[in-house]
């Protein structure tokens, strides 16, 4: 199973990005394989409009099942769920710390958005 964790940067080292659709990277984990890539998401970080909703297609195109992130909005919200990813909020320092709390159960899935809209 694949899990997306929204960041700043590009091992599991780096920082949780609070933001979903602006977060400037997505470490896509493989649970099975115990391996990752990291998906560039900087063209929708400036976006002006719809950075949540093509943010979250992107994911299910890369075959995401999880998200881990800190924020989430309603529109990426409905998308998501539409596309059958499990959202988990999360408040960890670090993608390695955010990937346990997930992996230990530390992780309830979100039943809404958190977010009332984008912010920046």
């Amino acid at each position: 199973m694949k899990v997306a964790i929204s960041t700043t940067g590009q091992t599991l080292d780096a920082p949780l990005d609070p933001r979903f659709g602006r977060a400037r990277n997505f470490l896509v984990y493989d649970l099975e394989q115990k391996t990752f890539q990291v998906i560039d998401n900087t063209e929708n970080v400036n976006a002006a409009q719809g950075a949540g909703v093509q943010t979250a297609a992107a994911l299910a195109r890369a075959g995401v099942k999880s998200l881990v992130t800190g924020h989430c909005g309603p529109k990426a919200f409905e998308v998501l769920v539409a596309a059958r990813i499990t959202v988990y909020t999360s408040d960890a320092a670090t993608v390695a710390a955010a990937l346990e709390q997930l992996r230990s159960g530390a992780l309830a899935a979100a039943q809404s958005p958190d977010r009332e809209s984008h912010w920046a």
